[in-house]
Parts: structure tokens; sequence; C-alpha cells
């Protein structure tokens, strides 16, 4: 970067520019290849600080998962790597001189991976992108949500009849995966909303228009078939051979006269390369034929509820898709490489798609080129695309999918699709992401919108809890001063370093030299009444094999685990009672009462402390608990750690120092 980096000039430069699948694919990779090389400055920059989920988006339009569920923070990403993000918006590209330029800075590079992704194609069609919804960004998505809702709560007051029709029609331009699986999501919110708002589910129309005779063209036949049916026989209606020639405010109007009059119009019936690229003189393999596309600050997007003041707008010239080789290498600078959904780039006689698996592809042929280059020794590798399949959400529950030849249908190709997503994030962000995907999917959702329903995303209250909590805590505790007063921390005459036999209470001991702990005349150690009936009537062999060969081997070896019983009994109550650690004290909970139970030692009671310990383990502390306010402090603090950043094993976001 200009003017930081006078004193390492010798090292080499790549500069990524893009976040999406692609760049972020691509910056990872790169990393691995230079992660002990001081002398590699590898740089991302994008608008945003965070890396969106584009997959996904239908489901924030729809209202099934809040927004944050797409952002996954690039300072979670690169944490603990040494790539250099930046959050910046590059207006133009200074080839000759290798430098990007924003409205504040500018930035050098070697080696440049150009990601900047793809925006809504209009086909220059008149009126559609003033009048229109698209789901290509976070803000598109929030937008629909916002829509959606505001036509449900404005029609529920609604006297005239003709008004309240339109605002209750929702109409999705475009068959394909992004339109089929948003009306599958607004098909589910429709009866959410219909019960909020007392609206008769009949009233709700939701149609989806396509110019060709068939939906989810990329998908065998019968795939086809089985997603239309589903969905028309859950009320939404699919207009095929109808394409949509003029749409005005409040009106689609289609090719054999039909109109389609609704206040929710979304188009989702085109891609080509972003407006970025009419910015910079590289050569396009394909150019848009909507050459009037208007952009503001968030890009190229369907007009229909933004509020940009005029001067934040402006017409788009040229812009396509630019042209590489199959070193995924520009046809017009040997150090600049592109990748994802800008590309132009042939492929036997189908030019590659636009979508997640030839970004991340087209990446890992990039980011190896980069690196060869660099290294200055190797070959350069060609792009070959190896597509594993594809899978369409039908909304929550059911979905379709032929993936690696293999057709699947309904509960089983929404699976897949979930198990490819968490795939993804466990490369993207390790474990956390994960677990936040899994929070979002299936334990924290609403209205039971999930492949599970409700049954994993109900949450117990902590009124409940709390006065079980408790009593477990002071049963244990209990326990444990009972111990401590029938002399089970007494070692006897010996001293702790030399404990009487004849005060061990652990069951199952039998010292090699022949003298018996107390357990052998008093089966229950002098403390069995707390416990009372047994529920083994032996100990389960691995505990006799246990305290046969170690805990028997001297009696020292016996008293301190008999000790550590005492106190962790004490501890554990103690902890619970206070609500602190509260899932460590449950885990000790649990393994202290599966002990006593598999040495023959453990009456019923236990299973009840067990069972609830389980239940604790949700977090019973955090509330009329010390929890309430250490947890958050340690996960502040962990947060913050090196390890963390290096194991990506955060809970919730970094701290950044």
């Amino acid at each position: 970067m200009k003017g930081r980096d006078a004193g390492t000039m010798a090292a080499k430069r790549i500069v990524i520019l893009g976040g999406g699948y692609g760049g972020v694919h691509a910056a990872k990779r790169l990393y691995k290849k230079f992660k002990r090389r001081e002398d590699v400055q590898i740089t991302l920059i994008d608008k945003n600080p965070y890396h969106t989920l584009m997959t996904e988006l239908h489901e924030i339009a729809g209202s099934r998962t809040d927004p944050e569920a797409v952002q996954v923070g690039f300072k979670k990403i690169f944490a603990g790597t040494t790539v250099n993000v930046v959050t910046d918006q590059i207006d133009s590209i200074d080839f000759p001189n290798n430098e990007l330029i924003s409205d504040t800075a500018r930035y050098n590079y070697d080696y440049l991976i150009i990601g900047a992704g793809g925006a809504p194609e209009f086909f220059g069609i008149e009126g559609v992108q003033e009048n229109s919804f698209t789901l290509w960004s976070l803000e598109d998505a929030i937008r629909i949500r916002t829509q959606v809702d505001a036509c449900f709560r404005e029609a529920a007051r609604e006297p005239n009849p003709e008004k309240r029709r339109r605002m209750l029609t929702f109409t999705i331009a475009g068959a394909g995966f992004t339109g089929i699986e948003l009306a599958g999501e607004l098909m589910e919110r429709r009866d959410v909303l219909c019960s909020k708002y007392h609206v008769r589910k009949n009233e709700v129309r939701i149609v989806v228009v396509e110019m060709m005779d068939n939906i989810l063209p990329s998908l065998p036949v019968r795939l086809q078939q089985k997603a239309k049916r589903y969905l028309e026989d859950k009320g939404v209606e699919i207009m095929l051979n109808s394409p949509i020639v003029k749409a005005e405010p409040g009106v689609v109007r289609i090719e054999d006269g039909t109109e389609v009059r609704t206040d929710t119009f979304v188009w989702t019936a085109g891609i080509h390369g972003c407006e970025f690229s009419a910015h910079v003189p590289l050569t396009k393999g394909h150019v848009s034929g909507d050459e009037c596309s208007q952009a503001s600050p968030e890009g190229i997007h369907g007009m229909a509820g933004c509020h940009f003041d005029e001067d934040e707008r402006y017409i788009v010239g040229e812009r396509g898709r630019v042209l590489v080789t199959d070193e995924m290498r520009s046809v017009d600078f040997d150090n600049v490489y592109l990748v994802g959904d800008m590309i132009w780039y042939v492929e036997g006689e189908r030019v590659v798609p636009q979508i997640v698996e030839t970004a991340i592809q087209t990446a890992d042929v990039a980011a190896h080129n980069v690196a060869t280059r660099v290294k200055g020794k190797g070959s350069e590798k060609k792009f070959k695309s190896n597509y594993h399949g594809q899978m369409v959400s039908l909304g929550s529950k059911r979905g379709v999918a032929h993936v690696m030849g293999v057709s699947l249908n309904g509960m089983a190709a929404l699976a897949i699709k979930h198990l490819i997503n968490l795939h993804y994030l466990v490369g993207l962000a390790g474990f956390n992401a994960v677990w936040e995907y899994l929070q979002g999917q299936f334990l924290n959702v609403k209205d039971g919108r999930s492949l599970t329903g409700s049954h994993l995303s109900y949450k117990l209250p902590v009124y409940w809890s709390f006065p079980l909590r408790v009593f477990v805590g002071v049963s244990w505790l209990i326990e444990g001063v009972s111990k401590v007063s029938t002399g089970w921390l007494n070692p006897g005459e010996g001293g702790i370093f030399n404990p009487s036999p004849g005060n061990i209470y652990i069951p199952g001991i039998q010292f090699s030299d022949g003298v018996s702990a107390a357990t052998s005349a008093t089966p229950n150690g002098g403390n069995g009444a707390a416990y009372g009936d047994t529920v083994l009537q032996e100990a389960i062999g691995i505990y006799t094999w246990f305290a046969e060969t170690v805990l028997s081997a001297h009696p020292i070896v016996a008293y301190a685990a008999q000790v550590l019983v005492v106190v962790g009994q004490v501890g554990i109550g103690i902890l619970l009672i206070a609500g602190l650690f509260t899932f460590l004290a449950s885990l000790g909970s649990i393994g202290m009462g599966v002990m006593f139970v598999v040495s023959g030692w453990g009456s019923s009671v236990l299973l009840w402390y067990i069972a609830a310990s389980i239940v604790f383990l949700g977090g019973a502390g955090r509330g009329l608990g010390l929890d309430h306010w250490v947890i958050p402090w340690l996960k502040k603090w962990w947060n913050g750690t090196w390890l963390a950043r290096k194991t990506y094993l955060y809970s919730g976001e970094p701290v950044l120092h």
C-alpha cells in the first residue's frame, strides 16, 4: 500500500479485491502457502467488514433467520493469520502502475486477484429495475423482509378490496434457484403473517413468473416436476412461458397481455457482471444487454423500496463478464487474475455457470498460479470444473437436490444442503461458524420453520430450573458434608502420606497386602443410608478393574480419590447453589452420579441428579445465578486471546485489540 510499506518494498504484495466466496477462498489458500514467509503480504479489500453467505439470502428475505445468520466477519475468518483485511470501496484500478484507487487511499500490488462478483441483469426491460426488488445482497434481503411484513400490516387495515389484493400479491420474476427458494420462504412466511394479522390465507397470492417452459432448468426433469407440484400444492402460482415485457408501479405486464397487479415485485431473472466491471479497462467476454442500469452506493439492484437521492444514482455504462484464460488470468494484464461471477470462460461449449462452486474452483486455480509465480517454481494450473451437484430448498422442511448423479427429494435433499453448508463453514471459520449455523437453523428458530420443526428450539425458562438447580446443589453439599462428618477426610493415625486402610470408604478396594478397606466390612462405607437401595446389584466390570488395579495399588491412592470425591461433592453443591460455572458443575454432577452408579453404590436418587444436571447444561446459571455476570466477562476475555483467534473457538465475535 502506497506510503505504508516503504521499508518493505522487496516484499511481494498480493491484493485480493472482493470478499465473496472466491475472494475469501483465494486469501485462505494463499495464506496456507505463505504463512511462514514474511516477504509476502496478502491483503483482502472489501466494501463490507463481513463475508455474506449469498446462498442463504432467501432465508433473511423470508424472515426465517436473522440478518446476522448470513454474515461472517472477516476478522473472525482471518483471525490468527497474517492476512490484512481492509474495508474500503475501490473505485478504479490503474493497471499499468499496479494500483487500486479509492476515495481515501491507494493500494499497490504485484499480483491482483479480482472477485468483485456479479449483479442483477434487467435485460433493458422497461420499468423493471425502477419497480422491482432484487435479492443480491444483504440489504436487498432486508428490504424484501421489511416490505412483506409492511404489506400484511397495511392490508389488515385496508378497506379497499383492490388495494388489499395488490398488497397481498407477491410476484417473483424468474424460476431459477433464487426465485424458487424465495417462493418457498414466502409460502411459509405467509402462514405466520396470516395468523398474526388475521388475514385469510386464500387472500394471499405468491406468483412466480417464468419466461421458459420449466422451473429449475439445470436440475433433472423429475426434480423440476416434484418442486413445481409441491409449491403449487402449497398455493404458489407458477406462470410458465410468460415473458415480462414491462413493469410499472403496482403492475407487471406479461407478453400475452396478462397483468399481475402487485405491490411487491421481486426480480431474480438474470445475473451479469457487476457495475465495477464497467469501470475497469478489461476485455469483456460478454457484455450486458442492459446499458441503462442504475447503480447506487450499494451497487446495481432493484430500486423499489429504496430512498436514494438522485445525485446518489448513476447510469452504468458497458458492464459485463471479463474474459480470462484457462489460468484465470486477464487477457490484458499478466499479473491480474479474476474469479467468480464476473468471469467469462467457455469450457467445452458452455460458459461456466455463476454459482458458488465456480467461484471456489476458479479461486483455487488463481491462488495456485499466483503462488507459483511468487515462488518462481512449479507449473501453473489450468481450470477444469468439477461440479458436485445442486441443492434447492423449498422452504424450511423440504428441498430437491441432484448431487453426484443422485437425485433427492424432500427432507433428505434439505439435509444434504445443510451438510454442504456445514462443510463450507468449518473451512471458513471453524467450529464457531458451524455452531452459529446450527443455532440459527435448528436451535433458535421461530414458528417451527426448521427441518426439525420446533423440537430443538423451545427453551426452558430459568425460573423453572432455578429451584431444581438449588435443590440438586444442596443435595450434593449435604452429601459432601455428611462424608466429612463420618471421617472421609480422616486418613487415620498414619497421616495423609500413610492413610489407614480402615479409613478408606470407596467401594471395591482390596489392598495387595491382604488388608481390606473399610468397605469390605461395611458395603456402604458407613454412609449407605444417604443413598438407600442401589441401582445395580454389582459394580460394572470396568469400575471393578479400576478399583482393584489402580485404587487398590496403595492406600494413599485410594485416600486421594476419596478426598477428591468429598471436595467434588462440596464444590459441585456450592457452584450449583450459586449458579457459578454451572456448565462445569453440571458436568461434574453427571460424572459423580455416574461414578457412584457404576460402582454399584448409587441409588435411584442419583439418576434424578444426573437427569437434572443435563438440563442445567443449557445455561441454568445465566439467570438468578453468578454466571449472569461471570460468563460474559469470561467470553470477552477469551475472545481476545491468541488461542481463540488461532482455533476459531470464539464465543460470539472476536475482540479487537
